[in-house]
């Protein structure tokens, strides 16, 4: 009989992935529209895209790992289903997380606005430095993946391990070995997050010195670059609070086995998992004038208030 805690995390996760693939859904639909109709597609458009979808992916991993571990938990604990799941989350959990990396870098090199020869040199190369980038990113998260053959070497040895009861010292010993192997594997997402905050750090640069220019020509500071400044902080910022929020709930998930209550704790960092991508993505369509002005007009035509779209500077 399923448990009070199964069905409130069940329900929890229906209601999260609900809501990440109805806003990340609508992000492919809008931009893939635009891409149909006019055959072109901007850089920014296509990591938002690409980002979209990869959330897609990753949240029906979530979802068939959530169920796997209510209805099947034989199954979900066996070696190879829990093997598969952790391929396809690892895999698709560093791509989503570099692709966001990604975006934050191109509205950096975009929007700041610094005189030092390496960063013009960046910003007049900026397509050809965020396609290496997303190259890269399809890299390390390959990479991240083929890492985790050694720690389902370890888990396959602890398992015929546990059997024995006259190898405990043995059994400590690779138990010691495994963790620090899987602590380790989480090192793969240091680089995003050290990139975020430089990405961040730049721009916050930036914009005091935009605003200081502003003042100096006696200009209000309300124009539009100082928006999209702001607009572009927002994004940023948000995301990585956001993937600190992720990364600590991944670690428990992935930790749980070391845990008193493993079941409750892959649980709770579960329901955080599928809880940031739908959440980024909200604040993605709000920091995108074409994304916004969309959802805008759907909302106006389900009230039966359509009005002429206005048009805008596009966030890209």
């Amino acid at each position: 009989m399923m448990r009070l805690s199964e069905g409130v995390f069940l329900f929890l996760c229906g209601i999260q992935f609900t809501l990440g693939i109805l806003v990340n859904g609508f992000i492919g639909l809008v931009n893939g529209r635009s891409w149909f109709k006019t055959k072109k597609m901007s850089l920014s458009d296509f990591i938002i895209t690409n980002l979209a979808l990869s959330r897609i992916i990753l949240l029906w991993i979530l979802l068939t790992d959530g169920f796997l571990m209510v209805f099947f938990p034989n199954a979900h604990d066996s070696g190879i289903p829990m093997q598969i799941i952790d391929v396809f989350w690892t895999f698709m959990n560093h791509l989503n997380i570099w692709l966001a990396t990604c975006l934050g870098v191109f509205y950096c090199l975009k929007i700041a606005s610094f005189s030092h020869p390496t960063f013009l040199w960046l910003k007049w190369r900026v397509s050809r430095v965020i396609v290496w980038m997303l190259l890269g990113a399809l890299l390390l998260s390959c990479g991240s993946t083929v890492s985790l053959t050694n720690e389902f070497k370890f888990y396959s040895v602890l398992r015929g391990i546990e059997g024995t009861r006259n190898m405990t010292e043995h059994f400590r010993k690779k138990m010691s070995e495994y963790y620090l192997i899987h602590v380790l594997g989480t090192l793969w997402n240091l680089p995003p997050l050290i990139m975020s905050l430089a990405t961040y750090s730049l721009l916050v640069f930036s914009l005091g010195k935009h605003r200081r220019q502003m003042l100096q020509n006696g200009m209000s500071s309300r124009d539009p670059s100082t928006e999209a400044h702001k607009r572009a902080m927002r994004i940023i910022l948000s995301f990585f609070f956001l993937i600190l929020f992720y990364f600590l709930a991944f670690l428990v998930a992935s930790s749980s086995r070391f845990l008193p209550k493993p079941k409750v704790a892959v649980m709770i960092g579960e329901i955080i998992t599928m809880f940031c991508p739908a959440v980024h993505s909200c604040i993605l369509i709000l920091g995108n004038n074409k994304l916004k002005q969309t959802f805008v007009e759907m909302l106006r035509c389900e009230s039966g208030h359509l009005k002429p779209r206005s048009k805008g500077l596009i966030f890209s």
